[in-house]
């Protein structure tokens, strides 16, 4: 017999809309899109986090509180006292590595945690396994790996997504493990943009109400195998690849950019850049991208397909004119096509980020357009091998498949 799992609420703990917020997303979470802070009934015996209205949401989702015999907080809770309905025990919380048996037969046994707070892990009296993290929380501790993943791992995705990679680094999530994220706050709008970066991470949300049962199988969002991201110049874009593999451990950063000597400005790019992803990821600085795609190992992330042209072109020398009519043309041809082969045949999870550059000045100068145009050719043939692809404009990442 399955867990039956009931989200009385999905958002963050002041809820969205944020009380008296006045910013775009706060003013379109009206209806279903408007979230309570996360509670979680277990079986309708346990109750991880107390929130306001516990007792109504249960009813609105047809459950009743009446059977709860615990009730575990996960995290410091701000503000006003929450008021304990009628019958239900005192809430407390268990200490980091201490083991609860209820009587309804689930274990309940507390997980440190890298920040103020505890976790928790739900074993059924039948094994299934549920995981749960308070806001802003991630393990703490070995990185051993578990005997088994979990069943059921629901977690801060979007505030910690590094908590995931860690799960997915020690195997406590695998390919069927449904990751659910809650705690949902302001930070990314709701709706279609919510739904893209969670599946992203392989991970989904559900309204407030949804009873969902552990173990159950179901439609893990597949994660693409080959992301393409292109946009133009200060769009977001790099961002947006970073965050479809940010809840993915060991990470390969390919720059294409290499040093520029004296060159401040480029450095501080470089830099800001550097600063910004995770820490367990590794850089790799090369323009030779296809015995990468070649090799098994873990995600790439590939910045950028312009960089790479430019240097390709200059391999060839295909920025004199009398030279690119009688071998650079060719010979840029080989290299394309040879990188978009790999890009066919690899088993690495890979996401790229190029540049849209024909959509404004006409260059001046013949070489100008020549890359230009072979930018183009080289963005549409890598886009055709790739299961996503992204425009990032403003910001705003717009799906093109």
């Amino acid at each position: 017999m399955t867990v039956e799992l009931t989200l009385l609420g999905t958002g963050a703990p002041t809820g969205l809309p944020r009380p008296d917020c006045p910013c775009a997303v706060c003013a379109a979470a009206r209806g279903d899109r408007a979230r309570a802070a996360t509670a979680l009934l277990v079986d309708s015996a346990l109750l991880l986090d107390l929130t306001p209205g516990a007792a109504l949401a249960a009813a609105r989702a047809g459950h009743s509180l009446v059977g709860v015999r615990q009730v575990l907080l996960s995290h410091p809770h701000n503000g006003p006292a929450v008021e304990l309905p009628a019958g239900l025990p005192s809430a407390g919380r268990v200490p980091d590595g201490q083991e609860l048996t209820l009587i309804s037969g689930h274990r309940v046994r507390a997980v440190a945690l890298d920040s103020p707070g505890t976790g928790y892990e739900v074993t059924s009296p039948d094994g299934e396994r549920l995981l749960y993290l308070p806001p802003g929380g991630a393990t703490a501790g070995a990185t051993d790996g578990d005997p088994l993943p979990y069943d059921m791992v629901v977690a801060d995705v979007l505030g910690r997504p590094d908590a995931l990679a860690k799960l997915r680094a020690r195997g406590a999530v695998g390919p069927t493990t449904d990751v659910i994220a809650v705690h949902i706050d302001h930070d990314v709008p709701p709706g279609p943009e919510l739904d893209r970066r969670l599946a992203a991470a392989g991970a989904r949300t559900v309204p407030d109400g949804t009873t969902l049962y552990v173990g159950e199988y179901q439609d893990v969002p597949d994660v693409p195998r080959r992301t393409l991201v292109t946009g133009g110049a200060r769009s977001g874009k790099s961002l947006e690849a970073e965050r479809r593999l940010e809840t993915f451990p060991d990470v390969v950063y390919v720059a294409t950019s290499g040093t520029r000597g004296d060159d401040t400005e480029w450095t501080e790019r470089v830099a800001a850049h550097r600063e910004r992803r995770p820490g367990s990821w590794r850089t790799v600085e090369t323009c030779d991208l296809v015995p990468l795609l070649a090799e098994n190992g873990p995600p790439l992330l590939i910045d950028c397909l312009a960089l790479w042209l430019t240097d390709a072109m200059d391999q060839v020398g295909a920025w004199d004119d009398e030279r690119w009519e009688t071998v650079g043309r060719t010979a840029l041809r080989h290299r394309t096509a040879a990188l978009v082969e790999a890009l066919r045949a690899t088993r690495r999870t890979v996401v790229a980020v190029t540049n849209e550059v024909g959509s404004g000045v006409v260059p001046a100068t013949a070489s100008g357009r020549r890359f230009r145009d072979e930018l183009g050719r080289l963005n549409a043939a890598f886009a055709a091998e790739c299961e996503h692809v992204l425009l990032v404009v403003a910001g705003q990442a717009l799906p093109l498949r």
